[in-house]
């Protein structure tokens, strides 16, 4: 009678061990569900936030692209402008400047 029950005390222990192997596993099996999750949800919200922040990059391009064309305008004109009044000036100094060239290398000196 001893020995059945050390048998029977032995298939309990074995029962036992794979009953508690099989709540391992599915606890291993849980966890690692979680991480996938957990990895997909990151990857998601890092995706989310890159999408963000070059949606805001683009807006950004583009409000200084339509600033540089407006720049590039103003610029060409006050260029022009530039130019005109040198242009100017050079027609109104010219005859000095003709004339004072010609005393100095007319102009003998001993």
């Amino acid at each position: 009678m001893d020995s059945n029950r050390g048998q029977g005390g032995i298939q309990l222990l074995l029962a036992a061990e794979q009953e508690a192997q099989h709540i391992v596993n599915a606890a291993r099996n849980a966890k690692l569900a979680r991480l996938k999750q957990a990895k997909e949800e990151a990857e998601k919200e890092a995706a989310e936030f890159r999408a963000r922040l070059e949606a805001e990059f683009q807006r950004k391009v583009a409000e200084s692209s339509g600033d540089s064309g407006s720049n590039v305008k103003r610029l060409e004109q006050e260029t022009e402008a530039k130019i005109h009044h040198l242009k100017s000036e050079a027609d109104r100094i010219s005859h000095d400047v003709v004339q004072m060239l010609l005393k100095y290398v007319t102009t003998v000196k001993s």
